[in-house]
C-alpha cells in the first residue's frame, strides 16, 4: 500500500530585503520545506492568517511596523514558533523579542546551517504523541496541561502559552519541587548553548508565564524561585 506523501512544513519568512528573503526561501526549499514570503509587517500577519505556517522566520527592521510589533499581533491569535532575525546584536533587543513572544533569536550575519538547525529544533518540539499513545494530563491546584495536544487551562478556561512557555511549564510541572539552575533549563528546554546572560533569557520567560498562570505574578503559588541559582515548581497538596 502505497504511503500518503506529507505535505511539507511552511516557513513564513518576513523579511524586506529581498535579496536575502530569496536566499532564505532557496534554501529552505532545497531542505525540504514549503516557504511564503512577506515584505512587510500588515502583509506577514495577513499572510499567516492565510497560509498557517508551521513556522515564522521574522527580521526585526521592517518598514512601517517593525518585527516586534509583528510579533505582538501574530503572538494575539497564535502559538506559530516564532524565530527573531535582526542585524542588531544588544541584549536589550534579544530581550525584548523574548517578552513579545519570540522563541529564538539569531543574530546577523549567520551561517544557513546554523538557520536550517535552529528551525528544525524549533520545529522538532511541535509534534504530538504517536497515535494510540497515552500521554498523561498534568494537574496541579488549578493549572492543567496536556503534553499531547499542547493544551493548558487555568481554572477551566484555555490559557493561550507561546511554544517555549509551553515547554517550560511542563518540564517544571513534570518535576514538581526540584530545583533547576538557569543553565539547565536552557539545555533542556532550549535545547542549545544559548548567547550571553542566559539567565535573562529563563528569567523572561519565567516572568510571562508567570502573567498567565498566576493570580498574583508578584506573589506567584505555582513557579517559584530561588535567588542565584534556578526554578521550581511548587509541589500541590
Amino acid at each position: 500500500m502505497a504511503q500518503p506523501v506529507q505535505e511539507a512544513p511552511t516557513v513564513l519568512i518576513v523579511e524586506d530585503e529581498r535579496r536575502i528573503a530569496d536566499i532564505l526561501r532557496m534554501s529552505l526549499c532545497r531542505a525540504g520545506f514549503a516557504a511564503e514570503v512577506a515584505v512587510a509587517g500588515g502583509e506577514a500577519v495577513a499572510l499567516m492568517r492565510a497560509c498557517r505556517p508551521a513556522l515564522v522566520i521574522l527580521d526585526v527592521m521592517l518598514p512601517q511596523m517593525d518585527g516586534f510589533a509583528v510579533a505582538e499581533a501574530m503572538r494575539a491569535h497564535s502559538d506559530v514558533p516564532i524565530l527573531m532575525l535582526t542585524a542588531k546584536g544588544a541584549e536589550e533587543d534579544k530581550l525584548r523579542g523574548f517578552e513579545v513572544g519570540a522563541d529564538d533569536y539569531l543574530t546577523k550575519p549567520f551561517s544557513m546551517a546554523e538557520l536550517l538547525a535552529r528551525v528544525r529544533a524549533l520545529l522538532r518540539r511541535r509534534p504530538l504523541a504517536p497515535a494510540g499513545e497515552a500521554v498523561p494530563v498534568l494537574r496541579a491546584g488549578d493549572i492543567e496541561i496536556e503534553p499531547q495536544s499542547r493544551a493548558a487551562r487555568k481554572a477551566g478556561q484555555p490559557v493561550d502559552l507561546s511554544l517555549r512557555e509551553f515547554d517550560l511549564l511542563l518540564y517544571l510541572m513534570s518535576r514538581p519541587g526540584q530545583l533547576i539552575s538557569r543553565e539547565r533549563l536552557l539545555t533542556d528546554v532550549w535545547g542549545y548553548e544559548y548567547f550571553g546572560d542566559s539567565a535573562r533569557t529563563v528569567d523572561v520567560t519565567v516572568w510571562r508565564l508567570r502573567n498567565k498562570i498566576e493570580d498574583n505574578p508578584r506573589e506567584p503559588v505555582y513557579i517559584l524561585s530561588r535567588r542565584g541559582v534556578g526554578y521550581f515548581f511548587r509541589p500541590q497538596e
